[in-house]
């Protein structure tokens, strides 16, 4: 950073789209090592902090501050500021919209704005996956994937699937909503991805190989614990569609253990309800490390609660990308004079 006159650019979401439908296996291994990295303490993840609304009591916005300190080129801190609008999806609105700000790590001025839905979606997208390469079996083949809830989340996920090179014999979507269900399928997009079919029926969607769960429910409605079989993969995206008694009897992997504890996800639930943690099996990096094992006569839930530094490491990709690029949007004199006192001489003549 020019500690001279700082810069500070804003990075369109054309750009930031452009960057990620080409950049889709390169984020999943950005995303692998931003959860070692973590792992390992050099990251700063404090809680998200939540906005609720009380005269709209479904809306919030989130929070997240972090902050890395592994290399020179992931030197960085910052915030994502995401809300989630459910009911925006009546108007034909994505229920989420998104900025991040970069803070140099040395100084703090923030260098560079980003549109974040993109990122969000992508980052969820490639945890996603990578947890599928490490917790399912078979390499990059299951006969079933089962998708509950269809939107943009669900399809993004799909579009990592495919570059990821997964194979599936059957793709299912289930989703409340008959327009929502009609538009999924009828994709064009979606479709080039993996032939997507119906399913009306959630119980027969629920006995996929892997389950995708990306809904907008706020509370449980998968209720039976012998709901899911053994060795079945369970992806708890949305983090609230499954009963404490489910999450009892699972493996259950998570990408931060404390941060996934509150909010009334399922795991909240499940230890409010029992009382202890015993449930919990490890993080997914303890898993790609080896350090932990499932039980095969368990299903496995992932759920992932969304990491801060998992958005700070594909902005500054995509800031890297960015300063590189024809396309960079500096905001000249962004800032106001930043020396403290101003060393010029006084001309006494």
């Amino acid at each position: 950073m020019n500690h001279e006159q700082p810069a500070f650019q804003v990075i369109t979401g054309k750009f930031i789209e452009s960057v990620l439908n080409s950049s889709r296996r390169d984020i999943i291994d950005i995303v692998k090592k931003c959860y070692l990295v973590h792992h390992q303490g050099k990251t700063e993840n404090p809680s998200s902090y939540f906005l609720h609304f009380r005269d709209k009591p479904e809306a919030r916005i989130i929070a997240l501050p972090a902050a890395i300190n592994h290399a020179p080129d992931m030197l960085v801190s910052g915030i994502k500021w995401i809300s989630s609008y459910p009911r925006n999806i009546e108007n034909n609105l994505q229920r989420a919209s998104a900025v991040i700000l970069l803070n140099d790590y040395e100084t703090g001025y923030p260098f560079a704005c980003l549109e974040a839905s993109q990122i969000s979606a992508a980052r969820t997208a490639a945890s996603a996956v990578l947890a599928t390469d490490y917790l399912w079996p078979l390499a990059k083949h299951a006969k079933t994937l089962a998708i509950i809830g269809g939107g943009v989340i669900s399809r993004t996920i799909l579009s990592y699937y495919k570059d990821d090179g997964w194979e599936f014999d059957q793709v299912i979507i289930h989703d409340l909503s008959k327009e929502h269900l009609h538009s999924f399928v009828n994709s064009t997009e979606i479709q080039a991805l993996y032939p997507v079919s119906a399913e009306s029926d959630l119980a027969t969607a629920l006995q996929a190989d892997i389950v995708m769960l990306a809904t907008t429910a706020g509370e449980p409605y998968i209720l039976a614990k012998d709901t899911f079989s053994a060795q079945q993969l369970v992806l708890n995206i949305s983090l609230r569609d499954l009963s404490p008694s489910i999450i009892e009897c699972s493996n259950n992997i998570f990408d931060d253990v404390e941060h996934c504890m509150k909010a009334n996800t399922s795991p909240h639930l499940a230890e409010q309800k029992f009382g202890h943690r015993e449930f919990v099996t490890g993080t997914l990096a303890e898993i790609i490390n080896g350090e932990k094992q499932l039980d095969p006569s368990k299903p496995t839930i992932f759920s992932p609660f969304g990491l801060g530094v998992l958005d700070l490491s594909l902005a500054m990709f995509i800031n890297q990308k960015s300063n590189c690029s024809t396309e960079q949007h500096i905001i000249p004199d962004f800032f106001p004079e930043t020396k403290r006192w101003n060393d010029e001489k006084v001309s006494h003549a």
